[in-house]
């Protein structure tokens, strides 16, 4: 019992060091980088927008329209992304299995391009149609691999029919992105412009509006991840000791995979597909707190974002000539190279 409580006490000290590194980044992109706010100035700001007092002219408006709003959601797409990550990847029992591997963020990018290049769309209306591709995808991949105990059974089913999951994404991910491919071809050049900047995952159109309704949509998801949390903690025993366990073997997954989905979906479509968040922060909170642990996996997959924007919009510029990147350019690039990494040592564990 000492061990287990040491083992507690260690795994929710590292998370409140996760929490702790999130506000510090998120001060940073608010107070810091090419424009710089003083903290007295920042709750002058603060006070002024909330009761009416007297503005600190430019520096209200770029706080509190701008960097502001901007940090709060890359915070949030990050905690998304991260909790839809460590979902797939507990339940699947698998560090590959992340929206951004099984196709659900290239279904999103499908719709989102499909919306702007046929019929003209933008805003809000680009938003829906990227939540509706993440879910029909969703949806196909599901069939697809529900052949399998992933709907229900037990055994060993369940690893079979979440490497059919896996493989039906990769598949489908692959023929989305041929159809994203040759929808930019057939835009004018304005166009593909924006459908790149989108593509890449940018936060450069963050809003009150948008952070307003993903903020309404994680106040309803988040309750659901805690209410699956326990069921996926016996999930990951195996089927059989599950079921024999009381636990709802099909019910429990189709949740969990819902769950996941409408979280990367809301974080796509607030901000593109920002890539490779979900994937790295399963992984990298399970090496810092010593096991799989949701809240640490949303906690790092927001300093992913914050850290890789803060760097995209204030080093990058400085490295670069005056060039902004968009976020998911840091993002991919810190994504690829861990992705072979993980590949590697997983060779060497199976060897």
């Amino acid at each position: 019992m000492p061990v287990r409580a040491s083992l507690r006490t260690a795994l929710l000290n590292r998370t409140a060091a996760l929490a702790l590194a999130v506000v510090l980044l998120f001060a940073a992109g608010v107070l810091l980088g090419s424009y710089t706010v003083t903290i007295p100035d920042f709750f002058r700001i603060l006070s002024a927008h909330f009761t009416g007092g007297e503005k600190i002219p430019g520096a209200s408006f770029i706080v509190m329209e701008t960097k502001l709003p901007r940090a709060v959601i890359g915070a949030m797409i990050g905690i998304a992304f991260g909790l839809s990550g460590g979902l797939f990847q507990t339940m699947l029992r698998n560090p590959l299995a992340s929206p951004d591997v099984i196709g659900i963020s290239y279904g999103a990018s499908a719709g989102a391009v499909t919306a702007i290049v046929i019929f003209g769309a933008s805003g809000a209306a680009v938003s829906g149609a990227a939540l509706g591709g993440a879910t029909a995808v969703a949806a196909l991949i599901y069939g697809i691999s529900r052949s399998g105990s992933l709907g229900g059974g037990g055994g060993g089913g369940g690893t079979a029919a979440g490497n059919r999951l896996i493989l039906a994404g990769v598949g489908i991910a692959a023929a989305l992105h041929a159809v994203v491919n040759f929808l930019m071809t057939r835009a004018d050049i304005r166009t593909a412009a924006d459908v790149l900047v989108w593509l890449n995952g940018s936060l450069n159109s963050a809003s009150w509006d948008r952070a307003g309704v993903l903020a309404l949509a994680l106040l309803v998801l988040i309750p659901a991840v805690a209410l699956l949390a326990g069921p996926l903690r016996i999930l990951e025993l195996g089927d059989a000791a599950a079921a024999g366990l009381g636990i709802r073997v099909g019910r429990t997954r189709l949740g969990v995979v819902m769950t996941a989905v409408a979280l990367a979906a809301v974080a796509t479509a607030a901000a593109g597909p920002v890539a490779f968040v979900a994937f790295l922060a399963g992984p990298i909170a399970r090496r810092f707190t010593g096991k799989s642990s949701l809240p640490a996996s949303a906690l790092v997959g927001s300093l992913i974002v914050l850290a890789a924007d803060y760097f995209a919009a204030n080093i990058a510029p400085l490295l670069l000539d005056g060039t902004v990147l968009p976020v998911g350019v840091i993002t991919g690039a810190l994504g690829a190279p861990f992705l072979l990494w993980l590949l590697v040592t997983s060779n060497r564990k199976d060897a």
